[in-house]
């Protein structure tokens, strides 16, 4: 008879795949809930001016793309060796040159336009 046997249960990984709870399902749920209705409650409520209600919602989004990516996704520095976590760093590092370069790219575009227009509407009022 063969000594070999075989452990159909582990496939040659020591890591453990992280699976979420229904704990951490239910707190990320009501975090998200709690992270919508807020930013509802101050574009209906007209609570705050324009501009801070516009900011204070992007802070909030930002939040809820945290709880998303821990609770919902299971993100975290140890998931697939900390590969995630570094695509995850590149995504926004990228993202953040994009953004910032696009608006970079539209504001000068637009200052640098501008003048133009500027003069050619001051030589036609000139006397």
């Amino acid at each position: 008879m063969s000594d070999h046997h075989h452990d159909h249960g582990h496939h040659g990984h020591d890591e453990i795949v992280a699976h979420g709870s229904v704990k951490d399902y239910t707190i990320g749920f009501i975090l998200s809930v709690i992270l919508t209705a807020i930013p509802f409650w101050l574009v209906m409520g007209h609570v705050l001016p324009a501009t801070t209600t516009k900011v204070v919602i992007l802070g909030f989004a930002a939040v809820q793309v945290i709880v998303h990516m821990i609770y919902f996704l299971h993100l975290n520095g140890k998931s697939e060796g900390g590969w995630n976590m570094m695509a995850l760093i590149l995504t926004v590092i990228l993202l953040f040159i994009v953004l910032s370069g696009s608006l970079w790219v539209m504001y000068h575009m637009n200052a640098n336009m501008m003048p133009a227009m500027d003069a050619s509407h001051a030589m036609q009022n000139m006397p």
